[in-house]
């Protein structure tokens, strides 16, 4: 795994039970990475299965790429870097397989759908709505300055979006919906506004869940999804890639509850 900061991810946690599960004599390490030192660390481990990036390396992964998978292209950002075989490498982003297993859990979550943020994590969310069906969603930002690369992904999958004042007396916040692609504590004001209990939250934070929104969402009633379900599902359909074998999803999230007890999973 690539990134930086590296150290808290519990990717290594899910990858490590994989492989052990499938027999296999793999190893996955963390490996401090910025973004002007992405290129000689894929270069000094052209032989290596593959590689999941985290931030700051998601958007940069497609310009060291030598094929763009079209998810990726979608989203306009890469988590997952695979060797090709006749050299180089392929960028995929399995953060959708991950948000789309997520939102399909019985029950499953329909209606109207508002997203929280604009950035990489928002455009993942927007790619796995498209694949789930939506054509329309409200987009509640901090900075719509800041929501280019958001339009464009939501131009590239034809989801019709609608921008909005991120704010805890958002009409948008009735949605059936809210998926918030928020970074951690971003979120926590709109906890003190009234939910319903027949309103519906994914929350992509899953440290120190449940998260202040998930709790009230919670505590009326209503469905809450821990963004631990989607780091599950992607390392799964990441392993899937990496080593050609059906992911072993039960032994992923034992080993994720035994490192993360109360991430939601």
């Amino acid at each position: 795994m690539l990134g930086r900061p590296i150290g808290h991810s519990l990717s290594p946690v899910l990858h490590r039970a994989a492989y052990r599960a499938l027999g296999l004599d793999w190893t996955y390490e963390a490996i401090d990475c910025g973004v002007d030192d992405l290129a000689a660390v894929l270069g000094r481990r052209s032989d290596w299965a593959g590689f999941s990036c985290t931030m700051p390396l998601k958007h940069v992964a497609l310009q060291v790429a030598d094929d763009i998978r079209p998810v990726a292209r979608a989203v306009g950002a890469a988590n997952t870097l695979l060797p090709r075989s006749e050299g180089g490498w392929i960028a995929e982003n399995t953060d959708v397989a991950g948000i789309v297993a997520a939102l399909s859990q019985p029950p499953a979550l329909t209606g109207r759908v508002t997203l929280l943020g604009a950035g990489g994590s928002a455009q993942a969310v927007l790619v796995a709505l498209a694949q789930l069906g939506v054509r329309r969603c409200g987009v509640l930002v901090r900075d719509a300055g800041r929501a280019a690369r958001l339009r464009a992904t939501a131009t590239e999958v034809g989801i019709a979006i609608e921008l909005g004042e991120l704010a805890a007396d958002s009409a948008a916040l009735t949605a059936d919906l809210v998926v918030s692609a928020l970074p951690a504590g971003a979120a926590d004001p709109l906890a003190g506004r009234a939910w319903s209990g027949e309103q519906a939250v994914l929350d992509v934070v899953y440290d120190g869940w449940p998260t202040p929104l998930a709790a009230a969402v919670a505590a009326a009633g209503g469905t809450v999804r821990s963004g631990a379900l989607m780091l599950l599902h992607q390392a799964a359909a990441q392993v899937e890639l990496m080593t050609g074998e059906p992911a072993p999803l039960e032994a992923m999230r034992a080993a994720l509850l035994a490192a993360s007890p109360n991430c939601g999973a």
